[in-house]
C-alpha cells in the first residue's frame, strides 16, 4: 500500500503545465498562448479534436458494482478507518474515493509523463511572463444539485485551499498569488514571481468546491455531511470505518467529453475498510467485496488455493508495472538525537539482510530498492556526468565527498540472515561516530543508549521487522517493534512522534514541487507533512529548487540524479523494496481494455462490468 503519492495519483489528480515559465519577458502582448492541453515541457500527444483517450474501451457498457478496498492514501486518509467525508483538510481521517466526486479544470492522460487536457476548462491561456493564467471554463459545468459550476466556485476553491487545506496541499501552493473570477466563466490565477514550474499543473488538478455549499460551514471541521460535488460519483450509503458506497451520477454533465469518454463505467463502487489484512483477505474470499490488488507476497504465494479460486470464479493475474516504482522504506526521524549522525543510520541500515527476507519472508517477489527515483531515468547511476558536476561542485564541502564519486548503493548482504562482514562494518561505523560499548549495550556518544522503536500499524511486518531487531541487538542496538491502531498511528506520524516509520511514496516520472513537501527544510517543521525523516538542508534545499523550475526534461533529470546522489549519501532512510509488476486477484466479472496506459492501471475508471461473466459465476 502506498501514501504521500505524488501530486498526479493524490492531491491532485493531475495538473497544468510550465510552458509560460520558459517564454521570454519581453515578449509582446499578443504572445500570449492558448491551449486545449498542458504538459510540463509542452508535449502533447493528442490534438485539440481528440475523440477519446487511446487508452479507453469508447463504447464500454455502463452498469454493475465495483468493490475494493484502500490501497493508496492522499491528504488525511488512513487505511483501514474513517471519520470524515474530508479528505483535503488536516482533521480527521478521510473517506476513500472522495475524489471522485470533484471535478477539476484539467485531468490527466495515463499514456503521458504529464500531459492534461480540458475538463471543467475547455482552454487556458498564459501570459508571456508565464504568472498569469486565465482558465475558460465549461458554461454547461455544474455541481451535483444542478447549481451552475462558475469561475467563482473555482477561485474560491484555490483560496481555501491555500489557507485551510491540508499541509500537502497548502504548502505546495503557497506561490499561488491570488485567484479570481473574471464574470462566471473566467478564472484568472496570477503566481507570484519566482513560482516553480508546475504550479500551475498542481493548480489545474485541484478539486473545485461550491463557494454556495461553505458559507456558514467550517471547512476545517470532520464531517459525515457529503461536500457537494461535481463529479462523476456521489456519496451514497456509508458506515462509518466499516465501507462507503458512492453511485454513479446518471446525468453528469461531463459524460461525453473526450477526457471521460469511456470511463466511470460502474453504477456504483463501494469500498471496505478493515482493521487487519488477513481479515481483509479472508473478507475477499467469501466475495464481500470483488477486486483486490495484493500486496502481501506470502498471500499472494500460498493464499489462493479455496473453493472460488479453484473453480475459476476468483481469477489471478500479474501484469507489468511500468511506471515509477514506489519510493519505500523505513526512514530515520533524524529529529531525534540517536539518529543525528549519519553513520549510526549506516549501520542500523547493514543490519537489514535483504536477499534473505526476500527469500525467508517474501517468496523472493520484490527486487531492492536502491533510489529515490527507482525505476526511472532520473535514478542516479555510477559516476556523475559533466552536468551533474557542474550542479554539485558549488556544494563541495557541504556534502559527502562519495557524491562526487559512485552513486551510494546498499551492500549486498550474503543472503544468510547474519552477515557476518557487514555487522562488523556497522560496529566499525559507530565506532567512528564515537559510540562506546557498556554491558553489551551501545551508547552514543552522549552517553545515551542507542534504542529506538519501531512504529508500525499493521502487524504484517514482524515477519520482516523481528529478524532484523535481532540482528541490531548482536551489536548492542535495542530496537523493539510496536503496531498501533489506524488513528493513534495517525496521529503520531502526523505530529513526527516515532523513532522509524514505513512509508511507501508513489513514483513521478516529472517530479517538481511537491519534493519539496517531502524532503525540503520548510516542511520538517510542518505537522502533517510527507518530510517524516525531518530533512533540513540547505543544498538538498537547492536541488529541490533546481527540480521545481527545470526549463526542460534533460535539466530535469540531471537534478534529480544530483539529488539522488545527495539524499542517498544522507542516509535518511533503508530502501526497501518494489514489484516490477501489479499482482491482482478478482472476482471474474469485469472488463478491462486490452492494453493497460503506461502510467497507471487505471482502475475503477476504465473498467466496467460484464454481465456475462458475473452471471457464469452466480454474481450476476
Amino acid at each position: 500500500m502506498s501514501t504521500g503519492a505524488t501530486r498526479r495519483s493524490v492531491v491532485l489528480g493531475t495538473g497544468v503545465l510550465a510552458l509560460a515559465g520558459a517564454l521570454p519577458r519581453s515578449a509582446r502582448a499578443e504572445d500570449v498562448r492558448k491551449a486545449h492541453g498542458l504538459s510540463s515541457f509542452g508535449e502533447l500527444k493528442y490534438a485539440p479534436d481528440f475523440p477519446n483517450f487511446d487508452y479507453v474501451n469508447p463504447m464500454a457498457p455502463r452498469g454493475g458494482r465495483f468493490s475494493t478496498h484502500l490501497v493508496q492514501t492522499f491528504g488525511n486518509q488512513a487505511f483501514d478507518t474513517f471519520d470524515t467525508l474530508n479528505p483535503y483538510v488536516f482533521r480527521g481521517n478521510g473517506a476513500a474515493g472522495i475524489n471522485l466526486t470533484f471535478d477539476s479544470l484539467m485531468v490527466r492522460a495515463l499514456d503521458e509523463p504529464d500531459a492534461l487536457y480540458g475538463l471543467v476548462a475547455r482552454s487556458v491561456e498564459i501570459s508571456p511572463d508565464g504568472l498569469t493564467y486565465r482558465f475558460a471554463l465549461r458554461p454547461h459545468a455544474h455541481f451535483h444539485d444542478g447549481s451552475p459550476l462558475t469561475a467563482r466556485d473555482a477561485a474560491f476553491s484555490l483560496t481555501v485551499l491555500k489557507e485551510k487545506g491540508h499541509p500537502t496541499i497548502a504548502q505546495v501552493i503557497g506561490d499561488v498569488a491570488e485567484a479570481r473570477a473574471d464574470g462566471d466563466e473566467i478564472l484568472v490565477v496570477r503566481f507570484a514571481p519566482g513560482r516553480s514550474r508546475d504550479l500551475p499543473l498542481i493548480v489545474a488538478g485541484l478539486p473545485i468546491f461550491s463557494a454556495k455549499f461553505f458559507e456558514g460551514r467550517d471547512f476545517e471541521a470532520q464531517t459525515l455531511k457529503p461536500l457537494l460535488g461535481s463529479g462523476p460519483y456521489q456519496v451514497g450509503r456509508i458506515d462509518i470505518g466499516r465501507f462507503i458506497e458512492l453511485e454513479r451520477v446518471t446525468d453528469y454533465w461531463a459524460a461525453d467529453l473526450p477526457v471521460m469518454v469511456g470511463q466511470n463505467n460502474f453504477d456504483q463502487l463501494r469500498y471496505e475498510y478493515f482493521r487487519d489484512r488477513q481479515v481483509a483477505f479472508e473478507a475477499f474470499k467469501g466475495g464481500a467485496y470483488t477486486y483486490r490488488q495484493e500486496f502481501t507476497s506470502r498471500i499472494w504465494a500460498t493464499g489462493y488455493d479455496f473453493p472460488a479460486a479453484r473453480e475459476g470464479r476468483v481469477k489471478r493475474e500479474t501484469l507489468p508495472d511500468t511506471s515509477p516504482a514506489n519510493i519505500q522504506g523505513w526512514f530515520f526521524n533524524t529529529r531525534r538525537e540517536v539518529f543525528k549522525d549519519p553513520r549510526v543510520r549506516e549501520a542500523i541500515s547493514l543490519c537489514f539482510d535483504f536477499p534473505w527476507t526476500n527469500r525467508t519472508a517474501m517468496f523472493g517477489s520484490y527486487e531492492r530498492t536502491v533510489s529515490f527515483f527507482q525505476k526511472t531515468d532520473l535514478m542516479a547511476t555510477g559516476k556523475p556526468s559533466a552536468e551533474e558536476l557542474a550542479l554539485l561542485e558549488p556544494f563541495s564541502g557541504q556534502v559527502p565527498a562519495e557524491v562526487f564519486g559512485e552513486a551510494w548503493t546498499p551492500p549486498v548482504p550474503d543472503g544468510s540472515g547474519q552477515d557476518r562482514a557487514l555487522l562488523a562494518r556497522a560496529v566499525a561505523l559507530l565506532k567512528e561516530a564515537g559510540c562506546t560499548r557498556e554491558g553489551g549495550a551501545l551508547r552514543l556518544p552522549s552517553g545515551k543508549p542507542i534504542e529506538f522503536e519501531f512504529l508500525d500499524s499493521d502487524s504484517v511486518w514482524e515477519p520482516i521487522v523481528q529478524p532484523f531487531i535481532r540482528n541490531l541487538g548482536l551489536i548492542g542496538i535495542k530496537a523493539r517493534q510496536r503496531a498501533v491502531d489506524a488513528a493513534q498511528y495517525q496521529a503520531r506520524v502526523r505530529d513526527f512522534d516515532f523513532d522509524v516509520t514505513s512509508r511507501a511514496a508513489s513514483g513521478d516520472a516529472t517530479p517538481g514541487p511537491e519534493l519539496r513537501e517531502a524532503y525540503g527544510s520548510r516542511a520538517a517543521a510542518i505537522p502533517g507533512s510527507n518530510n517524516l525523516a525531518g530533512i533540513a538542508d540547505p543544498v538538498i534545499d537547492a536541488l529541490l529548487d533546481r527540480i521545481a523550475n527545470a526549463g526542460s526534461r534533460a535539466s530535469l533529470t540531471v537534478a534529480c540524479r544530483a539529488l539522488d546522489r545527495v539524499m542517498r549519501a544522507g542516509r535518511y532512510w533503508i530502501p526497501m523494496w518494489y514489484s516490477p509488476e501489479y499482482r491482482l486477484a478478482l472476482w471474474d466479472m469485469y472488463g478491462r481494455p486490452a492494453k493497460l496506459p503506461t502510467y497507471g492501471l487505471g482502475v475503477p475508471a476504465l473498467w466496467w462490468y460484464d454481465e456475462a461473466k458475473a452471471r457464469r459465476i452466480g454474481r450476476g
